[in-house]
């Protein structure tokens, strides 16, 4: 079978084309990073304007560069949240018009599980369980999945999720948007050790996250300064950088010996960070646990995980009628 995935949570317009076996046919995604980046973030109204333009030519080009038509299109899945709402409206919307116009089976996914599974997409030894943990710009969440649609949530981010700190951070120390890659960046010419800033452990049981403090403390460090040097700015990058790091790799390894799983999974937007991929490998390969991660291209928001999901649910018979409407906060 031949299906359409569609993903406007955030800021990027994503469709991607799956055929048989989840084999990704195509993945297009039109980034809106140059409109936001003069405002240090994502401004939602902006975001679904860009949506509107933008996504019957993703549509048209992730069909074509698959090689399809509209008429070998047997179902169309698109994320119906959590996300912006404004966003989220213009791909459901879009879907289900596509959906009723062709007579097509319709599938709502979950964005957050999407994320989760898409280690799935190009890691064929990855199976249930395993603990996953995904971080974006709005998710900080530790979950172990047991079996597909079936997860439980260990821990999230009471506060800022961590790519939501990576930016406002970037923003303090003036280096641009989006944060994560800017502070990577600035971070290869630091000492991780130079300032000490705090981890927000929450207790010895918990599994949940907090990087308000952390965001504070640089802040602090900043004032405290007087005159800033590049140095100095290279050096508290990589001093936070570590923070956000130590504390993501010790709960996702924590979880996996509390629970016994024996494989990890990395997944979102953050999971583009060398740093974190670097030390999260080197940390489960010293418990003796197997790490998986998607290629970089399937991190950051995309209609391929979507897809992914979406035809497990089809398959099991989940289907939406046209009475589908976004969630901005839908639980996983």
């Amino acid at each position: 079978m031949t299906f359409l995935a569609i993903e406007t949570s955030c800021d990027d317009t994503c469709a991607a084309v799956l055929g048989n076996e989840n084999q990704v046919l195509s993945s297009i995604v039109s980034s809106q990073v140059k409109l936001h980046e003069l405002y240090g973030g994502i401004v939602p109204e902006l975001a679904s304007r860009r949506h509107c333009e933008n996504i019957r030519w993703v549509v048209e080009q992730a069909l074509s560069e698959a090689r399809v038509t509209l008429a070998d299109i047997k179902a169309v899945c698109v994320t119906k949240g959590p996300g912006l709402v404004g966003s989220l409206l213009v791909g459901v919307a879009y879907a289900k018009s596509l959906a009723f116009a062709r007579k097509i089976d319709l599938v709502g996914v979950n964005h957050v599980e999407g994320h989760l599974l898409s280690p799935l997409l190009t890691n064929p030894d990855l199976t249930f369980p395993f603990i996953g943990l995904v971080v974006s710009g709005g998710h900080s969440s530790l979950y172990l999945a047991r079996d597909w649609h079936d997860y439980e949530l260990l821990g999230r981010t009471i506060d800022d999720a961590a790519g939501e700190a990576f930016d406002k951070v970037a923003r303090m120390l003036e280096l641009g948007f989006p944060g994560g890659p800017v502070i990577e960046k600035q971070a290869r010419n630091g000492d991780p050790d130079a300032i000490k800033l705090p981890r927000a452990w929450l207790g010895r049981e918990s599994l949940d996250f907090s990087f308000s403090g952390l965001k504070t403390a640089v802040r602090t460090s900043l004032g405290r300064q007087g005159e800033v040097s590049e140095d100095f700015i290279s050096d508290l990058a990589a001093s936070f950088q570590e923070a956000v790091v130590d504390v993501l790799v010790r709960k996702t390894l924590l979880a996996a010996e509390r629970y016994q799983i024996k494989k990890v999974a990395l997944a979102g937007g953050v999971s583009c960070n060398g740093y974190l991929r670097q030390r999260m490998s080197e940390a489960a390969q010293s418990q003796g646990v197997g790490f998986f991660l998607a290629p970089p291209k399937f991190c950051t928001d995309n209609a391929a995980m979507i897809g992914l999901v979406g035809s497990r649910r089809l398959a099991a018979g989940q289907i939406d009628d046209f009475s589908l409407n976004p969630s901005s906060r839908l639980p996983l």
